[in-house]
């Protein structure tokens, strides 16, 4: 696999939701990669609400399996759901079960007008039937179960990703 630039990725995104958003448009990230991304992608499309964060890990279908990460986030969401034209921000999209488990808690604070999904990369894979409408992007083969993809950023908030074996 190429090495990915997720700054130059990270500038494609920006660019696809450009024409797409108002400043009424509300981001919330999943942890803990899309947080990051969700906030910098405010801060490019000049957004007037605050950004929203969510831990999907009491709404996963595999809790039992997979258990809770070692420190659980918080999840936030700083403005009202009601009506609202909301997109879920996360790095990189896998299984779809990540996404569903955002949508799932994303509704229990209120029924948007309209939910999108942002992701810096599709990876392949996918058990569920979600997409993104936002994605910088589709790689060509599915990574194998063995490797992950991982947003990284440094103290400065520059992006970088790096391919792990699970």
């Amino acid at each position: 696999m190429q090495k990915l630039d997720a700054e130059a990725l990270f500038q494609t995104l920006v660019e696809q939701m450009r024409p797409h958003v108002t400043p009424d448009t509300a981001l919330v990230g999943i942890h803990t990669g899309g947080v990051w991304l969700a906030e910098r992608l405010h801060q490019a499309l000049g957004l007037k609400h605050p950004t929203g964060s969510i831990d999907v890990s009491f709404y996963r279908d595999d809790f039992g399996s997979k258990g809770l990460h070692p420190q659980p986030k918080r999840t936030e969401i700083p403005f009202d759901v009601e009506a609202a034209h909301v997109i879920i921000v996360d790095d990189v999209l896998y299984t779809g079960r990540t996404t569903r488990a955002a949508i799932n808690e994303l509704f229990d604070f209120g029924r948007p007008a309209r939910v999108d999904l942002a992701v810096l990369v599709d990876r392949g894979g996918r058990e569920l039937p979600i997409a993104a409408r936002y994605c910088a992007l589709t790689l060509p083969q599915p990574l194998p179960a063995s490797q992950n993809l991982q947003l990284e950023t440094d103290a400065a908030g520059a992006l970088t990703l790096r391919l792990i074996d699970a």
